[in-house]
């Protein structure tokens, strides 16, 4: 079943969750240091129950509520919305792939907000062409390696305490040959670095010179790792497009209140018809963008047979929309929303970014092509 509307319930629980982050996370991510991991938001989005509506006791994680996290975190604190995301998408491979050992080491501390989990696939030469990695896991004796190489664009690194890290374990080019590893931070030979962007996330580097893996720190099958991360990447495509929808709409609102009270060429701004039709727009894409997340969303849930196509649509379609409504919406405020500390200049940093992350738009495009005629 596709949703086209939210349920009471569900629009009932969205609203309570953002009044409750404009009152509880985002002074909190207010006192947070751009760039750094802010183990404080962290903590209080386990205290508050997010990070486990994320990773249910019950099953596994459900994509609708992922997306409606991330869409309401996004309207009112894009640091509380990345924070929580980061933690996700970290943690995803361990609760699909991992061991009972290895879900029960860190799992509960992800969830309570006490550790901080990184995704490591991204490297210098292989961003958006995944299967192009080559960081090398070089045989130490039956059932052990040593990582070799760099990692980049990693989430929370190199702050956070273990990552998901994909290597290259085989000779095979291409996605065969990759496994995933558990790396908790402590382990020798494992530094990093952080990386200064345009958006204020918690985003750097990882090196490693010899570090040692097991077969125990191995996250499914060894060269499959592939897999691991294409699994946890069709469940977090729309709910990026999801917080793509959440921005859209924090623009949107600030548009539409800021055109009906500024006064220009003898009325209301909203009474331009330039205006009122440039609105109307913005509207109309961001709620066709809200419908196909949850269109993409539900149909992982349901395990339908089409989830890449719908991830991927998802993703291009709500991304592409949040920059332009973020930019039609600067548009209309003027030099204003320039300033240092307005809400659109923070949106107008933070919208660039997720159009290229977890598959650029001309990836998701490719994988739509490519889902038509497999279809």
């Amino acid at each position: 079943m596709t949703v086209f509307a939210l349920g009471p319930d569900e629009q009932e629980w969205c609203a309570a969750l953002r009044a409750m982050t404009a009152e509880r996370l985002s002074p909190l991510a207010e006192k947070g240091t751009e760039g750094r991991v802010n183990r404080p938001l962290v903590a209080a989005l386990g205290e508050l129950g997010l990070l486990r509506r994320l990773f249910p006791d019950d099953g596994p994680p459900r994509a609708l509520d992922l997306c409606l996290l991330r869409e309401s975190l996004a309207q009112e604190c894009t640091e509380a919305e990345t924070a929580l995301a980061l933690q996700g998408l970290g943690t995803c491979p361990v609760v699909q792939s991992g061991t009972e050992a290895q879900r029960a080491r860190w799992v509960p501390e992800v969830v309570a907000g006490r550790a901080v989990a990184a995704f490591a696939l991204s490297e210098p030469d292989a961003g958006s062409d995944a299967a192009a990695l080559s960081l090398a896991a070089e045989p130490d004796g039956p059932g052990r390696w040593r990582l070799t190489g760099e990692k980049c664009w990693i989430s929370n690194a190199p702050e956070a305490d273990f990552a998901t890290v994909f290597a290259r374990t085989g000779g095979a080019p291409g996605s065969r040959g990759v496994t995933a590893f558990l790396v908790p931070a402590d382990r020798p030979g494992l530094t990093g670095a952080h990386l200064d962007l345009l958006s204020p996330h918690p985003i750097g580097t990882l090196v490693f010179d010899g570090t040692p893996v097991t077969g125990e720190d191995v996250l499914g099958e060894v060269d499959g790792g592939f897999a691991v991360a294409m699994r946890t990447l069709n469940l977090f495509r729309p709910s990026v497009g999801a917080f793509a929808v959440g921005m859209a709409q924090a623009a949107l609102d600030a548009a539409v209140a800021h055109a009906g009270a500024r006064t220009a060429f003898g009325g209301p701004l909203k009474d331009l018809q330039s205006v009122g039709h440039q609105l109307a727009e913005m509207a109309t894409r961001t709620e066709a963008a809200r419908l196909l997340v949850y269109a993409a969303a539900t149909a992982y849930d349901t395990g339908a047979r089409d989830i890449a196509r719908r991830s991927a649509m998802a993703k291009l379609l709500a991304t592409e929309t949040a920059q332009y409504v973020v930019d039609a919406a600067v548009q209309i405020h003027g030099a204003r929303a320039l300033r240092r500390g307005h809400l659109l200049e923070h949106l107008y940093r933070e919208v660039r970014a997720p159009r290229i992350y977890e598959g650029a738009t001309e990836v998701q495009r490719s994988i739509i092509a490519k889902e038509l005629y497999r279809a």
